[in-house]
């Protein structure tokens, strides 16, 4: 059996710009995507915390350092610049790997720099 879990996660962080006119995606500082383990272009659920909007797409690096989180094409529609967004991925864990996964949660200052860093272990059901 095959159980879908957190892979890497990014809290709180701030949209730093929308763009409308762009083929689509997510747009993240490649520092961000490194400690959160997200790889470029793999797919991202994105869950806005302002608003409430929930969207599927995929992540692309943004310049290392630079705090970017940007929402591009279609998504550019379910957030503005200033909306705090939640940055989620899973990962399918065949039941007996379960114990050995850890889920990285990056939680961001209002800067969109690393304020903390936790690693978490799946544990099976009893």
């Amino acid at each position: 059996m095959l159980r879908e879990v957190l892979g890497g996660k990014i809290h709180s962080a701030t949209l730093t710009e929308t763009k409308l006119d762009y083929e689509g995606s997510c747009a993240i500082d490649r520092d961000l995507l490194d400690a959160a383990n997200i790889a470029i272009y793999e797919r991202v659920h994105i869950y806005n915390i302002t608003s409430g909007a929930r969207l599927d797409t995929y992540a692309i690096p943004a310049k290392r350092g630079s705090g970017k989180v940007g929402l591009n094409g279609a998504a550019a529609r379910l957030g503005q610049v200033g909306d705090k967004v939640i940055i989620a991925t899973y990962m399918q864990i065949p039941d007996e790997e379960l114990v050995k996964h850890v889920c990285r949660v990056v939680i961001l200052d209002e800067k969109n720099h690393i304020a903390k860093t936790l690693d978490h272990k799946c544990e099976r059901p009893k």
